[in-house]
């Protein structure tokens, strides 16, 4: 899984991205809030608070307010009830309060991306009879079923799926989509547009599974 680690504390944040990548996941450390805004999307970002240009519950709220998906949990020192309820409020999905033991840190990681990225069912289009059709993700398993057969995808389509269903009935612009390629390492990975991937993923998947939206981008139907 792709993950974003928003953490100034030079010592804190190489043992968390180290123990992180041992455990398999993708992590890209971010020292400050500058380097987090121009960072691709990403699964889930951990997110500490008192930073060097600025306030990480900013940030946070920026990033609802901008409709950024990603799962959020925020690691601070700021240890009162209070705090983690503004944290919460501000869109967090877990709040871990330092000192805090490693391999808590990835079970919680673990336990908010299930809850995250769990198998979706979403209901689109009928079938021959009117009868509705599903499609349903498991996008962490890397399978997909439409009406219960299974749907084999290419890494490219899985990466460009596996954004828009982040949050699926919100719009994603190219630019979070190919941030997304490039953090997977996927860039350059095929000479194929985006258009072509996702027209790819239309017919494995249902043409009425993703909509354009012009000049905003794409998005998975609920």
């Amino acid at each position: 899984m792709d993950l974003l680690l928003l953490e100034d504390d030079a010592d804190l944040g190489q043992a968390v991205a180290d123990h992180l990548a041992a455990a398999g996941h993708r992590v890209r450390w971010c020292r400050c809030i500058a380097e987090a805004e121009a960072a691709p999307v990403a699964d889930l970002a951990l997110l500490d608070l008192r930073l060097p240009d600025g306030d990480g519950l900013a940030l946070l709220r920026a990033w609802r307010a901008a409709g950024q998906a990603s799962a959020v949990i925020v690691l601070t020192a700021r240890d009162q009830v209070s705090d983690r309820i503004r944290g919460l409020q501000a869109g967090a999905d877990d709040y871990l309060v330092k000192p805090f033991d490693l391999d808590e840190l990835l079970a919680r990681v673990d336990a908010v991306a299930r809850r995250a990225l769990a198998p979706q069912a979403l209901s689109g289009g009928t079938g021959g009879a009117g009868a509705a059709r599903t499609l349903r993700l498991d996008v962490p398993a890397h399978q997909a079923w439409r009406d219960d057969a299974a749907i084999d995808l290419t890494q490219m389509e899985w990466a460009v799926l596996a954004c828009l269903a982040q949050r699926p009935g919100r719009i994603y612009s190219r630019g979070e989509i190919e941030g997304r390629l490039a953090h997977a390492g996927l860039a350059d990975a095929a000479s194929n547009s985006l258009e072509v991937i996702v027209s790819r993923l239309r017919k494995k998947l249902g043409a009425e599974t993703i909509s354009t939206h012009r000049g905003l981008g794409y998005r998975l139907e609920r």
